[in-house]
This record gives structure tokens, sequence and C-alpha cells, in this order.
């Protein structure tokens, strides 16, 4: 049985088609990388499978159950959800705030002690455990977003553009936690970054308007599509110049193109 299966899954809004006939098949435990630009339809896909959002068309399926209203809250404790940009109650302490969301969930008190100071363990926040939400940086926010996206111990789980915003450092972070939970829980990550699903993803899947371009093992992908390329990341206070050199390099006959993402240039030769 997949964890996630979509046959030809459509989101209209008036005349724009944000899915427009998706198929989507996701193996248990497996890493699944959403790979494509934004406004590709990738957040759209989510917000379906996680109930936020109904679609126009089609059929999905998530940990065997049929997504939609009918499915409810069976489903909904069934999940975790990571979104973009995670709200939390800024005068709780991480402890607090798991907390809360356990007992969203129905844990008994035991239970979430037990959660909160497994999961406070795993994304390496222990010694801010006691310190404010709201002086959090950006890298820490998303660290306690992947918590409590996973307090309820989910079968899959749903990570949206979860290092998008994040520094070279806070990315590894993230994308290293994501790396853990390969065999405990099926993962889908959506990202634009392709280096970031080279780095935890065992199958890749590619949109563009709507529709699956390409869906495969990240292996069988490189065989089939592969060309000599670097990343650069900048440190020392290079990133104010990166620019500049960029545009150094896209003068040069042997290289094809020069793509920034913050501190980050990736070559392609």
């Amino acid at each position: 049985m997949t964890a996630i299966r979509v046959e030809d899954l459509k989101k209209y809004y008036g005349p724009v088609h944000a899915l427009d006939g998706l198929n989507l098949n996701v193996e248990p435990g497996t890493v699944f990388g959403f790979l494509g630009p934004n406004g590709a339809g990738k957040t759209t896909t989510i917000r379906i499978l996680t109930g936020l959002a109904h679609p126009t068309a089609g059929r999905a399926w998530v940990a065997g159950a049929a997504v939609g209203a009918a499915a409810g809250r069976a489903v909904a404790h069934r999940i975790g959800h990571l979104p973009e940009e995670p709200a939390f109650y800024p005068w709780m302490t991480p402890r607090e705030f798991l907390d809360h969301v356990g007992r969203v969930f129905g844990l008994s008190a035991s239970e979430r002690a037990a959660r909160t100071k497994e999961l406070l363990d795993l994304v390496g926040l222990v010694e801010a455990s006691k310190r404010r939400i709201g002086g959090f940086s950006r890298g820490m926010r998303q660290r306690l977003g992947l918590a409590q996206a996973l307090v309820n111990r989910p079968e899959v789980l749903f990570l949206d553009e979860p290092v998008s915003a994040l520094d070279p450092v806070g990315r590894k972070e993230v994308l290293e936690l994501v790396g853990k939970l390969r065999g405990q829980c099926t993962v889908l990550m959506s990202t634009h970054i392709l280096a970031d699903v080279e780095r935890v993803c065992d199958t890749i899947g590619i949109i563009a308007r709507g529709k699956m371009v390409t869906e495969a093992k990240q292996e069988d992908l490189i065989a089939r599509y592969a060309v000599p390329a670097f990343e650069v990341e900048s440190v020392n206070g290079f990133g104010e110049r990166i620019n500049g050199w960029a545009e150094t390099l896209r003068k040069m006959s042997w290289v094809k193109t020069v793509t920034l993402d913050g501190h980050t240039a990736r070559v392609i030769v």
C-alpha cells in the first residue's frame, strides 16, 4: 500500500489551474522530494492532502484513507504538517508549546512530558527549552516547527519548503533532521532547490504548472539527466561580493548557468 496516492488531482481558482491533473505515489517510510519552481502547485497539493483545501476534481489517499471531509479527524491524527511559515505563541517556551500541541492531540500528562523531552533532544533545542520562542532565530523556529509536526508520531509528514529561508548552517541542520526520519514515517518535502532533495530524498517528483513532469528514484534521475555541477557557499563576508563573482563566471565559455540562492551559488558546467 502506498503512503500517499494522488489520481488526476485538479484545483482551479477561477481561470487559474493551480493543479491540472496531478498524479503522485509515495512509498511508505521514504523521503519524497516534491520539486518545482514557486507557483508550480506544491503548496496547493500539500494543503489538499492535509485537509486544508478541497480539490476541484480528482482523488487522493493518505495513510490508506481517502482525503476529504469524510476522513475528518481520523486522518488529521495520523499526519504531521510543517507549513512554510509556521506560527507559534511567542510568549511560550518550546517545552510549553510542545506540551500544548500534545494536549490538542489528547496525550496524557506523562505522554506529553516524555514526547516533549524526546523531541527537544531530537531537534537540538534542549538548552533553549526554557527560552521564549519570540527570541528564536529562523533556524531554531524551523526545528521547533518540525518537532511540533512530530508530536503525534505521524505516519505521514508533510514539509512545505522547510529550509527555503535559512542560512547554509540552518539548512544543513534541518535537512539532517529530515534524513533521520527515514524509515520512521513517510516524508513528503516540497522545495524549489535541487540540492535539498539531492541531500535527503529517496524519490523525486518534479512538478510544473500543476502537473507531474517526472517521478523516479533519485539515482535513476541522476543517471538520466545529471550534468557537472558545483555548489559554493560563501563565508567570511564573501556573500557581499557573490553577485559580482557570479556575473564573472557567467561570461566564461565553459560555464552553462550560475544560479544564486542567498549566499549559495550553483554552477553548472
